[in-house]
């Protein structure tokens, strides 16, 4: 089972673990859930959100300005 990871600069194929949620990925990567937004099959979700075989998640860092 995979998924598409698309962040930055990558889009890549990574490999699916049972149960894999959208904050195992953001802790995988050492990504903070108060600093990125996911996107799963490009609707907005949430981190406990469980990541699908053939799902494209997204990863859009928020930018803050004042």
């Amino acid at each position: 089972m995979k998924f598409n990871l698309k962040f930055k600069d990558i889009n890549e194929t990574k490999e699916l673990a049972e149960n894999y949620t959208v904050q195992n990925l953001l802790n995988d990567l050492g990504l903070s859930a108060q600093t990125i937004v996911a996107k799963q099959n490009g609707e907005l979700t949430i981190e406990e959100s469980v990541i699908n075989d053939g799902d494209e998640i997204q990863l859009v860092q928020i930018i803050y300005g004042g």
